[in-house]
């Protein structure tokens, strides 16, 4: 979708192409300060800071980008003075990757604060080093210590971009202040298909101001577009700074490719020249892994589910709702078919599998997108539910068979979190409100946008039988509220080490507690 609106002096919109921003072009706007040194003897840059990224008990992902061909290192302690360092020789950053490198980390401590500084060497002059640039995060424990974790979704959608006079994306400060042990982001980690417009007029005399970049500028097609919606993210102070204090975990949906994709789509959109989603896709999810700290499996390099133990507490499972779905349809298909697909086949063999061997006390299914929601695409379905309140048919037979799965093989402490509406909500799924009720009862949790419009709500769907405990959403009638009007959210979940007790929290953009809930462990 589009923001609203139109610029109030196109000569005015302010574009900003990556070699400014490399030189320091956004300065006067606070996002990268000018180097001193002169461009013919300067160091290498890191313009969008570091991170750190599926973060396990022993192995971590380091994340970082230079402005130039340059050699990657990390140094890491157990001490924020660095008394003493290990340092690891990187990879080498350059154009095909678009200057990021990552170096996963091996042989650390387990439960233990790791501080790292990662730096480049101009591969071109060997003596230029980068002034080195300074993360930390906590490895996963092997007691039962206190475990907490922020979610949420949708970053820089629906025309609302980074805005300086606002503070930026500020919402990421206030995840940042809870001191996560990780950060689940659950998709929509880009609009690659939503460009920003320099103004937007919000009424009532109240301005919206984005920074805007050459690849923010329009729809992204080519590799270098794609790359240019995650850059620009990390232009946001509050972004990299969080990011260097807490590990990511990355999921995708759809805005990282464009609205409502499936793998088999023709687009008919006239902003676009590439029709192919197929290419899109490919181009989008190469992006996303130049740019975000995930291990790649050697195996199946493009996958992006996957599960992290971080401690006996606590397993997450990441899923892909995008990648092996098949078309959307009205979703009414009786007998199950690769037209039904949400997750595909092989993702429900081994997300099953995944749970059978957990032994942590509780699963965390990080899902795109929610059950039992009615997420409409036009005159079909874009998510799970169909909007028929009936037994299982389309993608639902696909949840059915996983909720079936989980109650009889009698897998414990399951909570599903998950963003993509645009509002925040607490639901309660029960056979006994079901139309398929073999199920046991379990919760799901809706968090985001995190810096986006904000929408809602959206139909229930009974099929699953869920309740809507809370929800916050716009006021009547009104929708694509700007992050100025204060509705975005991020969901914050602590696990009491002492008595395994988990306790959800959904926050707004000041982090001020809306709801929560004490979710006591089934032994």
């Amino acid at each position: 979708m589009r923001g609203p609106g139109q610029p109030s002096d196109p000569t005015r919109r302010l574009v900003l192409s990556r070699a400014a921003l490399a030189l320091g072009g956004a300065a006067a706007l606070s996002v990268f300060p000018r180097p001193a040194l002169s461009l013919a003897n300067r160091r290498p840059l890191l313009p969008s800071g570091v991170q750190s990224g599926d973060v396990g008990a022993h192995n971590a992902m380091i994340w970082g980008r230079a402005d130039r061909a340059s050699r990657m290192t990390v140094e890491w302690s157990t001490t924020e003075s660095f008394k003493e360092v290990r340092r690891v020789a990187g990879p080498d950053a350059i154009g095909g990757s678009d200057f990021t490198a990552r170096i996963d980390l091996r042989g650390l401590p387990e439960g233990q604060d790791i501080f790292y500084r990662v730096s480049f060497t101009d591969l071109k002059d060997l003596g230029a080093v980068s002034e080195p640039v300074v993360g930390r995060f906590r490895t996963a424990p092997a007691n039962t210590r206190d475990v907490s974790f922020v979610w949420t979704g949708d970053t820089v959608g629906q025309g609302w971009g980074i805005n300086p006079d606002f503070g930026g994306m500020k919402a990421y400060e206030a995840m940042r202040r809870t001191q996560p042990d990780f950060f689940i982001h659950s998709g929509d980690t880009v609009y690659a298909d939503g460009p920003l417009q320099a103004e937007v007029d919000l009424g009532g005399g109240r301005r919206w101001k984005n920074i805007v970049t050459e690849a923010k500028s329009k729809v992204a097609e080519t590799l270098g577009e794609f790359r240019g919606q995650h850059e620009y993210n990390l232009m946001d102070d509050n972004v990299r700074r969080m990011y260097a204090e807490v590990p990511l975990f990355a999921q995708w949906d759809d805005h990282e490719t464009t609205n409502n994709w499936y793998p088999q789509e023709v687009l008919e959109d006239e902003r676009y020249k590439v029709k192919s989603v197929a290419l899109l896709a490919a181009r989008a999810r190469r992006a996303f892994f130049d740019y975000m700290p995930i291990r790649i499996d050697q195996q199946d390099p493009e996958r992006i589910y996957r599960k992290a133990s971080y401690g006996p507490l606590l397993d997450v499972f990441f899923l892909d709702m995008r990648s092996y779905r098949g078309p959307n349809t009205t979703n009414l298909q009786t007998t199950r078919s690769e037209e039904t697909a949400i997750l595909g086949e092989r993702q429900v063999r081994w997300l099953k599998d995944q749970l059978a061997k957990s032994r942590a006390t509780w699963k965390v299914i990080a899902a795109d997108m929610p059950i039992g929601l009615e997420v409409p695409d036009g005159t079909n379905w874009e998510a799970i539910a169909n909007g028929e309140d009936g037994k299982p048919k389309g993608r639902e037979f696909e949840i059915a068979e996983l909720l079936r799965f989980i109650k009889r093989r009698e897998i414990k402490n399951t909570v599903w979190v998950t963003a993509d509406v645009h509002y925040t909500a607490a639901h309660h799924y029960h056979p006994n409100r079901a139309k398929f009720q073999d199920f046991n009862p379990f919760w799901e949790f809706v968090g985001g946008p995190i810096n986006a419009g904000t929408f809602g709500p959206n139909p229930l769907d009974m099929t699953f039988g869920p309740e809507v405990v809370f929800q916050k959403v716009p006021p009547a009638s009104q929708a694509n509220l700007s992050p100025m009007d204060g509705h975005q959210f991020f969901g914050h979940a602590a696990i009491k080490g002492r008595t395994g007790v988990l306790t959800v929290t959904l926050k707004d953009l000041d982090g001020k507690d809306l709801y929560s809930v004490d979710l006591e462990p089934e032994a």
